[in-house]
């Protein structure tokens, strides 16, 4: 599996303009949304929500993952946003998130998949390099470059 197979140019924002989680989570979802992969916003954001109740989404390095398993996604997708600034992500190390990879699966494929993506972008983002690589690229396409590496 390739994560450039899961998100496109439409589907990377490399100035998110909100500056809570919440803000920052509907921005997210607010792009799968206009790309036609969510059948019910609502239905997806609230499971969003839930698995943030569950623990924090924040895995540390200035990384967020939130993501939802539901029938309210058309389509496996990924969202990919930066925040230079940092949103405070109640992340296990106590720094604020910057990058952001929102999941989106349907129910049906919630197993596999969901953990396929999670494995594939934990083993990059490790990468103190790639990670500063992703926060300073220029461009949707600079962005989708590195991506293509995973």
């Amino acid at each position: 599996m390739k994560l450039t197979s899961l998100l496109h140019e439409n589907l990377i924002k490399l100035k998110l303009d909100g500056s809570t989680k919440q803000e920052i989570l509907n921005e997210l979802i607010g792009m799968l949304d206009q790309n036609g992969l969510l059948n019910d916003k609502q239905a997806f954001k609230k499971a969003v929500d839930e698995r943030e109740a569950q623990g924090s989404t924040g895995v540390g390095f200035g990384i967020a993952i939130p993501h939802g398993k539901t029938d309210a996604v058309k389509e496996t997708a990924v969202v990919f946003g930066k925040k230079t600034a940092g949103v405070d992500w109640d992340s296990l190390d106590g720094e604020d998130a910057t990058l952001f990879f929102m999941i989106a699966v349907p129910e049906k494929n919630a197993g596999d998949e969901h953990l396929k993506i999670l494995q594939l972008l934990s083993r990059k983002l490790i990468d103190n390099e790639f990670r500063e690589s992703l926060l300073r690229a220029p461009s949707k396409d600079d962005v989708m470059k590195l991506l293509d590496t995973i």
